[in-house]
């Protein structure tokens, strides 16, 4: 199952794979984000680092939003990963506990 990591994500990158949940949601299912900046002035208000069940590394993250995120409000989150099938486990893992 999907888990919060501490190993280096460096590298990953958007293969198209994408869900829908709102910052509360994830929260609730994988803690605090890994980064929080929730101005709207960068591309990125919100990232989870995370790991999927066989170790390998993603991360989840709004994109170009350019606003404040209401923690409520249900966005489309970008899955970013080495390769695409680390993209897609990694979706259905996070659904699983969504």
């Amino acid at each position: 199952m999907a888990k919060k990591t501490y190993k280096s994500t460096d590298g990953t990158s958007f293969f198209g794979t994408t869900i829908r949940a709102s910052v509360d949601e994830l929260t609730n299912a994988f803690g605090d984000p890994s980064m929080e900046y929730n101005t709207g002035e960068d591309k990125v208000n919100f990232e989870w680092e995370m790991e999927t069940e066989d170790g390998e590394v993603f991360t989840i993250y709004d994109w170009k939003e350019g606003r404040p995120l209401r923690l409520s409000e249900r966005v489309n989150w970008h899955i970013g990963a080495m390769n695409k099938s680390v993209c897609n486990t990694a979706e259905r893992e996070l659904l699983k506990r969504l």
